[in-house]
């Protein structure tokens, strides 16, 4: 047997047994005993390299399950400058101004009055400065006021439980505020049964009464009919005046109110009622059971604060606390005794009772007690009637 086939021999065995042939092999077994010339083999151990490449290990990352897309139903202008979705279609409302209108340099609108508008005409509407602050904030209320109130007609009832404060007055300002800035018909029954004032207010009068509309109430067949019975100022206030005859004013009683009220609101969206001093009296529960808002006149001395409160009182125990959190107090500060008293005291103690207060400034041309004329009044007069009238329609509005 040749040096091969012991060779062959030796790897068809098993590890062990060929590790230990082979040094058997290389010792009984020289080269010269093979024949092999020893100067032409290289026996310098040979060494192999093996590199090895190690796998970094992967990681798998599961993708997030795909989340439904969460939609929301209330509406907001900062949602949608977000591109939030929702899931019914945008309100009507949302349509606003102020989300709509381009106010830049470019696309501002132009000054409505004074210098700014002086200006911009005079370089030929290259300058545009836009309008001034206090015009702006003038453009925010009456476009509070203008809002526009779904429900059908609101009814808002003025009253005190004190003559001399102003309610008449009070009820003519907030009526006239309300229809200068309001698309839709205001209207402003005279139910006080002591021989009421308010039509004496306005600078167009008619002979027609409540009386005439509680007779008449079967042949009305429209706007224009019920429009005969009614003084429209020029503000667009309508005005329904009260008998002048106390006998009449009296008989005024609750189903009589009914009437003229179910008439009222189908042509009207808001209806007034100034309301006489006696709480008490038949046409004064309807009127509160009607009653959307409503505004309590308190005047500005001592008595005249406490019983406005007293009648906040009898209102919440009689099972009106609602709406007497929802109120609107209005401050006549034109009354007597004014200067002697701590007004900041008297509003303080109604916002802990109503939703906000508002001071009606003294004015001549409301001292007079004739017609009114909104436009002759003082600004602040103007300010404050507007002011009345937004925060009565946000009443309102929150009330839907």
């Amino acid at each position: 047997m040749g040096f091969n086939d012991k060779f062959d021999d030796q790897e068809n065995q098993p590890s062990g047994e060929t590790q230990g042939s082979d040094q058997e092999l290389v010792r009984s077994h020289s080269l010269g005993d093979a024949g092999i010339d020893a100067g032409t083999v290289d026996v310098t151990p040979a060494t192999a390299s093996v590199e090895i490449i190690r796998e970094e290990p992967r990681v798998v990352v599961e993708a997030p399950a795909e989340q439904p897309l969460t939609r929301r139903t209330n509406y907001s202008r900062r949602d949608s400058l977000r591109g939030e979705s929702f899931d019914q279609p945008e309100p009507a409302a949302m349509l606003t101004a102020d989300r709509l209108i381009d106010t830049t340099s470019k696309n501002r609108v132009a000054p409505t009055s004074g210098f700014r508008r002086f200006l911009y005409f005079l370089s030929l509407k290259t300058i545009n400065l836009g309008d001034s602050r206090k015009v702006r904030e003038r453009k925010a209320i009456d476009a509070r006021i203008g809002m526009a109130l779904e429900g059908g007609a609101k009814f808002v009832p003025v009253l005190t439980r004190k003559g001399g404060v102003g309610k008449t007055t009070v009820t003519t300002l907030l009526g006239m505020a309300l229809s200068m800035a309001r698309e839709d018909r205001v209207i402003a029954i005279d139910a006080n049964p002591d021989r009421g004032t308010l039509a004496e207010r306005v600078s167009k009068s008619t002979r027609f009464t409540v009386r005439d509309v509680v007779n008449r109430a079967s042949a009305v067949d429209g706007f224009t009919d019920f429009s005969t019975m009614v003084s429209r100022d020029v503000t667009r206030l309508d005005v329904l005046a009260s008998d002048s005859d106390p006998m009449l004013s009296e008989a005024f009683d609750e189903g009589d109110y009914n009437v003229v009220a179910d008439m009222a609101a189908r042509y009207y969206s808001i209806v007034l009622t100034d309301c006489g001093t006696g709480i008490v009296h038949s046409v004064m529960r309807p009127t509160l059971q009607r009653a959307s808002g409503l505004v309590i006149v308190s005047g500005g001395s001592v008595d005249e604060a406490r019983l406005a409160s007293e009648t906040l009182t009898w209102l919440e125990a009689n099972g009106y606390g609602n709406l007497v959190r929802n109120s609107i107090v209005a401050l006549n500060t034109a009354t007597q005794a004014t200067q002697l008293v701590k007004l900041d005291e008297i509003e303080q103690h109604f916002r802990t009772r109503v939703r906000e207060v508002v001071r009606i400034p003294y004015d001549p041309s409301l001292a007079a007690g004739s017609v009114i004329k909104f436009s002759e009044l003082q600004k602040g007069t103007q300010e404050a009637a507007r002011e009345l009238a937004a925060l009565v329609v946000d009443a309102l509005r929150d009330n839907a």
